[in-house]
């Protein structure tokens, strides 16, 4: 029986090793609950979407005008007391004797000096706007038009005690009035991924931008089996993986839908995106509930590569917990309709993935009534 030459066994023994420790890093890293945990109902079926033209960077529009209706100010003439009757007569008296003994009045006009007058103010336009009423078109806001289905393309790497490369992929896609978000992570090439995880919600659009109904998360792995993990949302409940239900506040979101309601509140609320600002939401997580803050901690340029981006920086307002809670920093770009240009995501400080955009966002085209249909 034949032996393998020692260095052709090395390299078979640092792949075993090598796939070993892969298996072992996705057990640490993305715990794999078994299929069936907390729902065993099918997922909803994708909104399929064909994206077909490149988001060009573009200044973002600005925020509406706040336009405050000043009262008119109403003037009345000063009321003049009736002359007492004897007063009355005289007064009589000193017009008749001045018809006979003074000139006419425009003869006393031209031989009386005249004091200078004041020059008289020009109106201001404050004061013609505050006699005016106001203009209901310039005073109403701009109202909201959600952004066609939107895909985002990134390029991965990270490190679990060494490099780890790999790709990341959002899909933001809409019909009518309901949504669907879709983060896509994969480890090693996309075709046959050392590991994948998807993380979809599904939901509605309203006046408070996303409601999530559901949330999936599948996790894919050589030579393991599929794993799944959900959340349903339903009425002032929310039931999670483990089974487990809690109160849903008003605003909860999911761990796919936050990255676009925060898209969402930048784009209505542009005036979030200063340093040192916090947003903060309920977030349901596959086995708890929690308030989740973000500070606006930086504007910083990014390099992509089409070219420098500005962002802002959203940090978590939370410590790392290991083998606990993932925590997200997101980069958003306002010349990008406020999407999340860059992603890290860590467990602590040396694990991690970092997620940077790698090509112009897609959309889709339009669709007829698209914009009439979209809620306000």
């Amino acid at each position: 029986m034949k032996t393998l030459p020692l260095r052709r066994r090395s390299a078979v023994l640092g792949l075993v090793l090598l796939v070993s420790l892969a298996h072992w890093w996705l057990g640490q890293w993305l715990p794999l609950p078994r299929i069936g945990e907390g729902s065993a109902e099918r997922m909803p079926k994708r909104i399929e979407v064909a994206f077909v033209r490149e988001l060009a960077p573009a200044a973002p529009p600005a925020a509406p005008p706040v336009v405050v209706a000043r009262p008119a100010v109403r003037r009345t003439k000063a009321a003049v007391a009736p002359p007492e009757p004897a007063a009355s007569a005289a007064l009589d008296q000193a017009a008749e004797a001045a018809a006979t003994e003074q000139p006419s009045e425009p003869e006393a006009a031209a031989a009386q000096p005249q004091p200078p007058q004041p020059a008289q103010p020009e109106p201001q336009p404050e004061a013609l706007a505050s006699a005016a009423p106001p203009d209901p078109a310039a005073s109403a806001p701009v109202p909201f038009e959600w952004p066609p289905s939107t895909r985002l393309s990134y390029r991965l790497h990270g490190n679990y005690r060494g490099e780890v490369v790999g790709g990341a992929q959002v899909e933001w896609v809409r019909d009518g009035s309901r949504y669907q978000v879709h983060l896509d992570v994969w480890v090693g090439a996309q075709a046959a991924p050392l590991v994948g995880r998807r993380m979809s919600s599904d939901g509605e659009l309203g006046p408070d931008g996303l409601t999530p109904r559901r949330y999936d998360e599948e996790t894919r792995a050589l030579f393991r089996e599929l794993r799944r993990r959900s959340i349903v949302f339903e009425g002032d409940r929310v039931r999670l993986s483990n089974g487990k239900q809690a109160e849903r506040p008003a605003g909860m979101q999911d761990a796919a839908s936050q990255f676009v309601q925060l898209t969402w509140l930048f784009t209505t609320q542009p005036q979030l995106l200063k340093v040192g600002q916090r947003i903060e939401f309920p977030l349901a997580l596959p086995t708890n509930v929690d308030r989740w803050s973000y500070e606006v901690v930086e504007e910083v340029p990014l390099a992509t590569p089409f070219g420098l981006v500005p962002t802002f920086h959203l940090r978590p307002r939370r410590e790392l917990r290991p083998n606990r809670d993932l925590v997200a920093d997101a980069w958003f770009a306002p010349t990008l309709q406020y999407l999340p240009v860059r992603l890290l995501i860590r467990q602590d400080e040396a694990t991690y993935i970092d997620m940077m955009i790698d090509r112009l966002p897609m959309q889709a085209a339009a669709a007829a009534g698209e914009a009439a249909s979209a809620p306000r």
